[in-house]
């Protein structure tokens, strides 16, 4: 009777064992579809970016990504949905600069906190723009224009695509670097605000490279700098906003893939590790350059890091340019 408890033991352990063994394994991540949603309607930028990545990224991670989209409020309501989304690594969001970092200090009731509500996972690219005139303006060079501009305070307009976007904050950014009172002229969308730099009812323009550089060559406007720290592929003859003489002037937009917070780690990193090897792609990297981008990845933690640093820098820029959006 002594020997009982010691068979009941073994005998509880073999059952635990067997019952063990009769219990599926888990399935090793990803094992289904990944979503990538993008609060912006399809063929636009992020839409391009993302179908240049989800090919590759399916040949490294064994399955299909699919975009979902869900525009509305800059983005917003995408990154909401994402948000709120399952911790598990199968919904992720492209987002641009204004979704991750601009929209917080935008919007005066935002659904989502980028740092408190999502986990970064890579950045994939950064974004240069052109500083850009008409040529109807008598100037070669940055630094005419800003002799020219600061001899008529508030004589020189800027177009933009619309409030609060990159293309016009980073004039703020420039107007506050170089001490210029510039007077904003908003647009719906970027072509008008073009067709009115070409004819010279504006003078200055921030924007994407391979729109202004394609206008550049055609002599329909001028480019006088690239905010990027290097001078671009697409504008190789055009200096850098550092080399015209304005000290520490380099703003660029950037696209990143987040997912929601609490997202395992080991999900994270395998995630990660699959944009740096796409990235690593001369395809990916050329085609990228062709459609404005830098190939600039960051993994997790570094991606991280960029956010907090580059999320007051916009914030005081929203703040000076007076733009709110409700």
């Amino acid at each position: 009777m002594r020997h009982l408890p010691v068979r009941a033991a073994i005998c509880a352990t073999l059952s635990l064992g067997l019952a063990a063994a009769s219990l599926p394994a888990a399935a090793a991540y990803p094992d289904k579809p990944i979503k990538v949603v993008i609060g912006f309607p399809a063929g636009g930028p992020l839409d391009q970016h993302a179908r240049l990545l989800t090919d590759k990224l399916q040949a490294v991670l064994g399955q299909p990504l699919i975009v979902d989209y869900k525009p509305g409020a800059g983005g917003s309501v995408g990154a909401d949905a994402v948000a709120k989304s399952p911790a598990d690594g199968y919904t992720l969001m492209l987002a641009n600069t204004g979704v991750a970092v601009i929209n917080g200090a935008l919007y005066s009731k935002l659904p989502y906190n980028t740092q408190r509500d999502f986990v970064p996972i890579a950045r994939t690219a950064m974004q240069p723009l052109a500083l850009l005139v008409t040529p109807k303006l008598p100037v070669q060079n940055l630094r005419q224009f800003v002799d020219y501009a600061k001899a008529r305070p508030g004589q020189v307009n800027y177009g933009s695509a619309g409030n609060g976007g990159i293309s016009h904050l980073v004039p703020e950014m420039f107007k506050t670097a170089t001490g210029l009172f510039m007077v904003h002229i908003p647009y719906r969308g970027s072509a008008p605000a073009f067709t009115d730099l070409m004819g010279g009812q504006v003078q200055f323009m921030a924007e994407s490279i391979p729109q202004a550089a394609n206008y550049h060559k055609q002599g329909k406007v001028r480019a006088l700098a690239v905010t990027s720290r290097e001078r671009n592929p697409a504008l190789p003859d055009v200096p850098t906003v550092i080399e015209s003489g304005i000290k520490g002037f380099e703003v660029v937009g950037f696209y990143g893939f987040l997912a929601p917070k609490d997202t395992p780690k080991d999900v994270v990193a395998k995630l990660s590790d699959a944009f740096r090897q796409v990235l690593t792609s001369a395809d990916v990297r050329e085609r990228m350059v062709s459609q404005g981008a830098d190939p600039a990845f960051l993994g997790s933690e570094e991606f991280a890091r960029f956010l907090a640093t580059e999320t007051p820098r916009w914030e005081q820029a929203v703040k000076a340019s007076g733009a709110r959006m409700d």
